[in-house]
């Protein structure tokens, strides 16, 4: 039986409580693990590390999922921090460059999901909308605190999301930032109705895509399936790889296999 594919999920750093306890912990909405659960894939969380260390963990990993959370420090795209912005969250936003950049580097599945596809956006040379009502005017796509809201986003023709979840449709949202310049190697997949947008993809690799709404809230199974899928084609194919140059190795060798240790 195929093993299940292992899915990097990453996490923030924040004093939770539990039980009789108020400690400093590694947070993330259950949600996220449920979806990846729920198509066919093996969660992993991924806590803010050492940046060097990134290379090392995302070698073990058939995909990443860059989750949402605080605002990107506005210093990685060269911009002050507007008075609505956050306060940054460098350990977080270095550690997750630093798992970005291995996971394009091996050409494996990242999602990209509302901060995760901010930060996407930065690490391509793009930049911010700091606060989405200055721009479009109103609050629809965080009017409440701690709540998702809906609205419609209409995707691209001939890009994978659009491919996906074709034409237009309700998402669940919860943002005041947005992409503003768009990074290198990226195109748009998605925008909403007031032309923010709302999906992007790379064109440089075989499936990284980000999405400003929360697929994890239940809503787009098709965009966290085709994610696993593409981690289990990744982690089938690495194997086979293995296996070849195994079998390569023990042709190569002077009896046809694997020198036998004589302890």
């Amino acid at each position: 039986m195929p093993q299940q594919p292992l899915i990097g999920l990453t996490t923030f750093l924040a004093t939770a409580q539990w039980g009789e306890w108020d400690l400093p912990a590694a947070v993330l909405p259950a949600a996220y693990a449920s979806c990846v659960h729920a198509a066919g894939g093996r969660a992993v969380l991924l806590p803010p590390d050492a940046p060097e260390a990134a290379a090392d963990v995302v070698g073990r990993l058939d995909a990443i999922v860059l989750t949402g959370g605080e605002d990107v420090d506005p210093a990685l795209y060269g911009a002050a921090p507007h008075p609505r912005t956050g306060p940054p969250v460098r350990e977080r936003d270095a550690w997750e460059q630093a798992v970005l950049a291995a996971g394009l580097a091996r050409d494996i599945p990242v999602l990209g999901v509302c901060r995760g596809m901010q930060l996407m956006n930065v690490h391509a040379g793009g930049t911010l909308i700091q606060h989405l009502p200055d721009r479009v005017g109103h609050h629809g796509h965080n009017p409440y605190r701690g709540h998702f809201c809906a609205h419609a986003v209409t995707t691209v023709a001939g890009t994978r999301i659009g491919a996906l979840l074709p034409g237009t449709r309700e998402v669940a949202t919860h943002h005041h930032q947005a992409v503003d310049r768009l990074g290198a190697g990226l195109t748009v997949a998605a925008r909403a109705a007031d032309g923010t947008v709302e999906a992007i993809e790379s064109t440089r690799h075989r499936f990284a895509v980000g999405v400003q709404w929360h697929p994890e809230m239940g809503v787009d199974m098709p965009l966290v399936q085709a994610l696993v899928a593409a981690a289990a084609f990744s982690a089938d194919t690495d194997e086979a790889s293995a296996a070849g140059r195994k079998e390569r190795t023990a042709r190569s060798s002077p009896e046809g296999i694997f020198p036998t240790q004589v302890s």
